[in-house]
This record gives structure tokens, C-alpha cells and sequence, in this order.
């Protein structure tokens, strides 16, 4: 309780710091931005009437999304006010002053709609109804939009980070996007946290994949920072979302079009860490488009230095371990896409897509270790490994979606997914710079599924949705294991004391879920929900059938809020469930580091998690501040857990047990300032008190119960400014503190990024310049584990200074088409993903492929 009353002490403080001098985000809750920034509506009188309504296409009776409305006093034929339809078509006029007014409504590609002889009683609410635009076949040469698309969007469920003017992006991916994302930590590894917990599900315009299942950190390296259109945190999802994900789901829309015509993107970079080469094109004529992309990226020049010291206590006898390591790495990520998509009728379209991603990923490492044994002789070795992480991934999708009038619709999806995933690695044994020994270790992981969805939803009245549908999931996965040895030469033979083995785990989930939606006048907005799942294990190794069994798992969801006096409330309970991945289940005895050993455990069960939350946010004239308290409690919690080897002298092996709970209390703070129309900058702030309790094994062999608490701090500025002739400027920093573990804490880590942009040639053309983390040649991240049996002391140096040149040119001519509303597509958004985690002393290697 001391805590949650400092927490709420600190944001209190924050908001009354915040100067009232500035403005320019919507109201929290709200659907809609408000009016851009430099209008007169940043001057409007302000009151208690409102003026609602939708925009719908007059020849296919479909909502329009994003239509711009402006707010005319008929009195001096001003506009005072505006806003921008959301993207079911509607919108919302608030906080006006009774007076006569008329609205204009336009958007590219539509003639101009007024809508006249408004009159507005104080406190009166009025309702235009459905508003019909007409098309417009003029081809426009230029169209100049003035003003900035609002950084920060909230709705009940989720907070939205537009992350489309983000000019240090270029030759990125999308890790230095989700760095600045409020509520998410990104460490260096690029593992995502969500307030604390990797527990989180990523998805890819609502879709899942093979790829994010094996590992979080490796997909995001191969998604262009460039091609991220808005960044989806949701804190609270509601019952249409997969149970699975215990701290929330992440979903990253890519950009789109609907463009006539044909067009190609070109876009370059280069720098001293890597550099990327993408190419995007479209073509859509009439009823049908086609799409077509690539990208690719090279990463090389990243170097790590490490150095570790341990003591082990086995039998009485203590080993102290003390290694250095240095490493390098290099890859190419690439992503490839051919989508089709067909208008059937007006009310009635098809998508289609194929995707494949490729990972080849190498990671090089020279291990210098020396273990001093009670009452031995020191024991000197040298070992050099060399670690393949290679995947092909393959995405096929066909999506229908059946509209019956705006907001009814009824939609099937289908999507196949398949990863083949190899993690190999080789290590040459030295013993006095002479060498002694090779060993090897393949691991071939395949991961597949299938997922049929069918989701229904319909409005009930003018103020009240409801939602329902089902899922089926079928997946397989397969992971083989060896160990090889060889001398100095000739061939290689099986390890006897590791000996090979595999892991079948079949996964089908069957779900039905329903979802209600209510509205009131006084802006009250509720969602409840009520999903259940059923889980069908299958699973055997090479030693017989792993007794994890069925399970089946009701997950109920409640979001409520409202908005009063410019401050928005959130209320928000869900329950979720975390099935483990496969990372955590596959049995190999993951040894690139002797010292540092990692193996899974096949008989894992679930673990689940009471979410509660409180969110406060609030526009001040200018600066929009959000500030939200939570609670989070996990039993059963999937936990890593470390211990000295019976067999290795001096090492730790680390695997996973359901031995855990997890309780986190915290506040996550955003604001942001909207100096002018062509500046802003802000400041996020994340803190949480955890207690981790759980079980170890003592020196007697007898399991011990053991508990760790601490605070987790992090927090990061940023600021973004345009200017004229072209000219862009953004910063950007963030800094994570320490991160508390249930046998001890991983150090932190801080971030920085610089860049400038200019536009050429009508913004065909761009050039910029992005530099990271260029005032330091390395940053160190210090860890500390302790148990009743080992200490271990772990300094990782990363060499992450970074310059990068960007280039960018559009070629092509196209015409605005009419918004569409798109087929849907499936949403798996399940099982515990897997980040990697960071590698102790170095040499690690991934554990194989998650089953979805």
C-alpha cells in the first residue's frame, strides 16, 4: 500500500507540473482525434451540446474512414471546431456552445457535403444521422495537409502510438519502434516486456505467425521500421481475443493504400551496423488490387564482450568459475510478400496473401574459462563456438468478410502457417591453445498450424454492439536433437552422455467467445465479454508420452470508461492464460556455454493471471497526460529456474518450473506537449513493485521456497520537430533500471537516438541521417544471481554506437479510391513467446520453435 500511495503521490505531482500552456491531443476515450493543431478550433467556445453522425460511401452504403469535419459559426462564417471520422465512419463534436452552425464534410476522392441550419440548445445533443458522400472523379495533382496526426490515441481497450513520422526509423526494424511505445520495454536483446512481463502475445495487422512464436526479438528484426504504420498496446483485450497472453497483446499495423493505379517505393540505407534494401509496389484497377514487396537487411559489425564469475556448491564441493568471452554476429532478415484482394459485390469482398520471412542468423563467440575446484589444481580451457539461427517462414491467408449495412458483418478466416527452424551449433575444444576436441549439437525444429475463425458482430440499436464467434487451432510441432563429438580430426560420432532425442507436441484449441458493448448520452462506454477455451494436448519425447493432459479455461473481460470535464476514466479486469513455448518445452540440452546451460521442461502447464487497472488521462489545454495503476497476479507462473549440474563441474543449468507466483503493483505515467503544430515532445515513466515467490532445490537435496522483491524502473524524452523546406529533427532516449528475478536481478541498460530528414521533388524523395548511442563506445549490463547453492556475477559489454544513411524515392501515379472495408483476418494471439532471454557469458542459442 506504501507504494500504490507513492505512485499516485508521483503522478499527482506530474500532472500539476505540467504547464497548462500547450494543447493538441484527443480526449482519452475518445475515437476520434480533435481538431488539427492551428485551426480555430484550438479557440472554440466551449459548452454542453454535441454534434454527432456518419459518413457512408452513397453508392456502396459503406462507412468511410477518416473524413475530415469542420465546424462553421454561421454567425461570422468561421470554422471553430473540428474533428475526423473514426474508422467506422463516425464522429463526434463536443463541448460546443448553443449557436447556429453548418458542417462541411470532405475527403480526397468525394465531392464536398454541407450540412446546414444546425441549431444547438444548450446541452442538446444532435444526431445528422447517416451523411452520404458522393465520388468525385477529379484527379488531384497536390493535396497539402497541415497539422500533426495526434502521437497518442486512446480507446476503452488499448492505447494506439502512430508511429508513421517517426524520421529516425529509416534502415531500422521494429525494435526501435516499440522502444518508444509507452507502457512497452524493449531491453537490448530485443525481448518486449508489457509493464514487466514478456507474457505478451505480438501481432502483425491482427494476424499471428509461426515466426513470433519462436521468438519475439528475432521477428521484430525482420519487420522495416519504415513499413509501421501505428503500434496497437492492448492493456485490457476483451473476450474476442485469444485467451492466451497474461500481460496484454501487442499488435503492429503495417502501411497500406487504397490506391488506383500502379506505384513502386523504393527504399536504401546504409550504416556501420547494418543496411537495408526494400522494395514495395501495388496495382489496383477497378474491383482488384495486387500488392507485392520485399525487404531485406543485413546486420553485421556487432560486437559483445562478456565476463562471468560463479560459485557452485555440489556435495560439499565448491567449483568458482571465471570466463571471458568474445563474440560477434551477423544476419540476414528478409520479408517477402504477394497479396490479392477482390470487391465481389458492394457488399461483399476477398483477400488473399502469401508471406515468407527468412532468418539466417550467426553468432560467433571465443570462451576463456578457468575453474578452481577445493583441494584440485586450477583447470585452464579455451572453447570457440560458432552458432547457426536459421528459419524460412510461410504465411497463407484467405479472408471473407459479407457486410450488411454498417457495423453488421459477418466474416470467415482461414490462415496456414509454417516455420522450419534450424539451431545448430559447433565448438572446437582447446586445452593449452592446442586443440583437443569438436562437438556439435543440431536441433531442427518444424512448427505448423491451421486456424478456421468465423466472427459475427451487429449493432443493437444506435448505442450498443454485439459480438460473437468461434475458432478452431490445430498445430503440430517437432523438434529432433543430437549431440556429436569428434577429435582434432576425422569424423563425428554420438555423444554418449548426451544422447539424442525428440519432441512431438500436438496443440488444438477449440473457442467460442461473445462480446457486448454499451454506450450511454453521457459518454459511459462498457464492454463485457465471456470467452471459453479448450486445450487438446498430444505430446511424447523419445522416452514416452509427457503427461501434461486437457484443460479447458474460462476467461471472463470487463472495460469501462468515461469522460467528464475533459478527463477520462478506465476501469479494466480480464483473466488470461499463458500455455508455454515451445523454448520452454523442448527437451535439448542447449551446452554452446558449458557454464550456462539451458533445457526445457515438456511436462509444463499453463500458468494464469488476474489483471485489474485504473487509467486517468486528461488533455490540459495542450499536453495530454495519461496515467495508469495496475495490478497483476499469476499463479501457477512458468519460472526460470537455475541450479549447479550434477555432472559439469561448475555449471549452472537453467530450466523452467510451474513452481511460481507473480504479483506486480505499478503505474505507467505518459505526457505529452504539443508546443506548436511542428513540435512536441514528451516523457513516459514506468514503475512497478513485483514479488516472486517460488521453489529451489537446496544443498540437501530438499526443495526450499524462496521470494524476491524490488522495484522496476524505467522511463525515456522524446522530442520531434518539422520545418519548412522539408526539413525534419527528432530525439529520442530511454533508460531501463535494474529487473528483479526470482534468483536475484538483470542490470540495465539505457538507449539514445538523433536523426534529420529532408524531403525532395515534391516528397517523392527523402534523405536522412540517423545516429544511436554516439556519445559512448560501449554500454555494460551488469546481472546478479544468487540461490542457497550458487552466485553468479554476469558483465555483458555491448558495442551498439550507430550512424546510418537513408535514402527514399516514390515512383508512380495514383488516384484516391474509396476506403473499403477489408475481409478480416485470423487472430491467433496465444502461447508464451518467447524473447530469448539474455545469455549468460554468451555462446546461447535458441531452443527451437514455439507451438502456436
Amino acid at each position: 500500500m506504501k507504494m500504490l500511495r507513492f505512485l499516485l503521490v508521483v503522478s499527482i505531482l506530474a500532472c500539476s507540473l505540467l504547464s497548462p500552456a500547450f494543447a493538441q491531443f484527443p480526449a482519452a476515450g475518445s475515437s476520434q482525434p480533435k481538431a488539427l493543431p492551428g485551426t480555430a478550433g484550438d479557440q472554440s467556445p466551449k459548452g454542453s451540446a454535441r454534434i454527432t453522425g456518419s459518413i457512408v460511401d452513397s453508392a456502396s452504403s459503406k462507412p468511410i474512414e477518416f473524413v475530415s469535419i469542420a465546424l462553421y459559426d454561421k454567425s461570422n462564417n468561421k470554422a471553430i471546431d473540428g474533428t475526423v471520422a473514426d474508422d467506422k465512419g463516425k464522429f463526434a463534436l463536443t463541448k460546443l456552445a448553443a449557436g447556429d452552425y453548418k458542417i462541411l464534410v470532405s475527403f480526397i476522392g468525394y465531392a464536398n457535403k454541407t450540412v446546414d441550419n444546425i441549431k444547438l440548445g444548450k446541452g442538446q445533443d444532435v444526431d445528422l444521422g447517416t451523411i452520404s458522400l458522393g465520388s468525385n472523379t477529379k484527379t488531384l495533382n497536390e493535396v497539402t495537409v497541415t497539422g500533426q496526426a495526434a502521437l497518442i490515441e486512446e480507446k476503452v481497450d488499448r492505447l494506439v502510438y502512430n508511429a508513421e513520422k517517426d524520421i529516425t526509423a529509416k534502415g531500422g526494424d521494429a525494435t526501435d519502434i516499440l522502444r518508444k511505445v509507452p507502457l512497452l520495454t524493449v531491453d537490448l536483446d530485443g525481448n518486449v516486456s508489457l509493464r514487466g512481463s514478456q507474457n505478451i502475445r505480438v501481432l502483425i495487422n491482427n494476424k499471428p505467425s509461426t515466426i513470433i512464436a519462436n521468438s519475439v526479438a528475432d521477428a521484430l528484426k525482420q519487420i522495416p521500421a519504415d513499413q509501421i504504420k501505428s503500434v496497437e498496446v492492448i492493456t485490457s483485450p476483451s473476450a474476442k481475443y485469444d485467451a492466451e497472453g497474461s500481460g496484454g497483446i501487442i499488435n503492429i499495423i503495417t502501411k497500406k493504400n487504397s490506391l488506383q493505379g500502379l506505384n513502386l517505393n523504393i527504399d536504401a540505407g546504409v550504416g556501420n551496423r547494418g543496411s537495408m534494401l526494400a522494395l514495395n509496389g501495388g496495382y489496383r484497377k477497378g474491383k482488384a488490387g495486387f500488392t507485392i514487396g520485399g525487404f531485406g537487411r543485413g546486420m553485421y559489425n556487432t560486437v559483445t564482450k562478456s565476463t562471468l564469475e560463479q560459485t557452485s556448491t555440489v556435495e560439499n564441493v565448491t567449483t568458482t568459475t571465471r570466463q571471458t568471452g568474445d563474440g560477434s554476429s551477423h544476419g540476414l532478415f528478409g520479408n517477402y510478400n504477394l497479396g490479392f484482394d477482390y470487391d465481389i459485390s458492394k457488399n461483399q469482398s476477398l483477400t488473399a496473401g502469401v508471406k515468407y520471412g527468412v532468418r539466417n542468423f550467426s553468432n560467433q563467440q571465443d570462451l576463456a574459462t578457468r575453474l578452481m575446484k577445493t583441494g584440485s589444481t586450477d583447470v585452464l580451457s579455451a572453447r570457440n563456438v560458432a552458432a547457426d539461427n536459421l528459419s524460412g517462414t510461410v504465411d497463407v491467408n484467405v479472408d471473407y468478410l459479407h457486410t450488411f449495412k454498417p457495423q453488421q458483418e459477418w466474416s470467415v478466416s482461414t490462415l496456414y502457417s509454417r516455420n522450419d527452424l534450424t539451431n545448430d551449433f559447433d565448438a572446437d575444444i582447446f586445452d593449452d591453445k592446442n586443440l583437443k576436441a569438436r562437438q556439435r549439437n543440431l536441433n531442427k525444429s518444424i512448427n505448423q498450424e491451421f486456424t478456421f475463425q468465423s466472427d459475427y458482430q451487429t449493432p443493437i440499436k444506435k448505442n450498443q454492439m454485439l459480438e460473437f464467434g468461434g475458432k478452431g487451432i490445430f498445430r503440430e510441432v517437432k523438434s529432433k536433437y543430437s549431440f556429436l563429438i569428434a577429435e582434432p580430426t576425422g569424423d563425428y560420432r554420438p555423444e554418449t552422455d548426451q544422447p539424442a532425442g525428440d519432441l512431438t507436441y500436438h496443440q488444438n484449441i477449440a473457442a467460442a467467445y461473445s462480446s457486448y458493448t454499451y454506450t450511454t448520452k453521457k459518454r459511459y462506454t462498457f464492454k463485457g465479454g465471456l470467452r471459453y477455451e479448450h486445450t487438446f494436448i498430444d505430446a511424447a519425447t523419445n522416452e514416452g508420452v509427457v503427461g501434461v493432459g486437457n484443460y479447458g479455461v474460462l476467461v471472463p473481460s470487463v472495460n469501462a470508461s468515461k469522460t467528464f470535464k475533459g478527463t477520462t476514466v478506465k476501469l479494466g479486469y480480464n483473466r488470461r492464460i499463458q500455455r508455454p513455448g515451445l523454448q520452454q518445452l523442448n527437451p535439448n540440452f542447449n551446452s554452446a556455454n558449458p557454464q550456462n546451460i539451458t533445457v526445457g521442461n515438456p511436462e509444463l502447464r499453463p500458468e494464469l493471471t488476474n489483471n485489474y487497472e485504473l487509467g486517468l488521462s486528461k488533455n490540459i489545454k495542450k499536453t495530454y497526460v495519461n496515467a495508469t495503476f495496475f495490478g497483476r497476479f499469476t499463479n501457477n507462473a512458468i519460472t526460470q529456474v537455475r541450479q549447479p549440474s550434477d555432472t559439469l563441474a561448475g555449471a549452472i543449468v537453467t530450466t523452467y518450473e510451474n513452481i511460481g507466483k507473480q504479483h506486480a503493483y505499478g503505474a505507467n505515467i505518459f505526457a505529452n506537449i504539443a508546443a506548436t503544430s511542428k513540435i512536441n515532445f514528451g516523457m513516459f515513466a514506468n514503475a512497478f513493485y513485483t514479488k516472486l515467490t517460488g521453489q529451489t532445490v537446496g544443498q540437501d537435496g530438499i526443495s526450499q521456497e524462496i521470494d524476491n522483491t524490488g522495484v522496476n524502473i524505467s522511463g525515456g524524452l522524446f522530442s520531434q520537430a518539422t520545418f519548412g523546406n522539408g526539413w525534419g529533427a527528432q530525439a529520442f532516449g530511454f533508460m531501463q533500471g535494474q529487473q528483479i528475478q526470482l534468483q536475484g536481478k538483470q542490470g540495465g541498460f539505457g538507449f539514445y537516438t538523433v536523426g534529420v530528414k529532408k524531403e525532395f521533388a515534391n516528397k517523392k524523395a527523402s534523405l536522412g541521417l540517423a545516429a544511436e548511442n554516439f556519445l559512448s563506445k560501449r554500454f555494460k549490463m551488469h546481472t546478479e544471481l544468487t540461490s542457497l547453492q550458487f552466485n553468479q556475477v554476469n558483465d555483458i559489454y555491448l558495442y551498439n554506437r550507430g550512424f546510418r544513411l537513408t535514402f527514399t524515392y516514390k515512383i508512380g501515379k495514383m488516384t484516391m479510391d474509396a476506403p473499403r472495408r477489408k475481409a478480416k483476418s485470423v487472430n491467433n494471439d496465444d502461447v508464451k513467446s518467447e524473447g530469448g532471454g539474455q545469455q549468460q557469458g554468451g555462446g546461447g542459442q535458441g531452443g527451437g520453435n514455439a507451438p502456436r
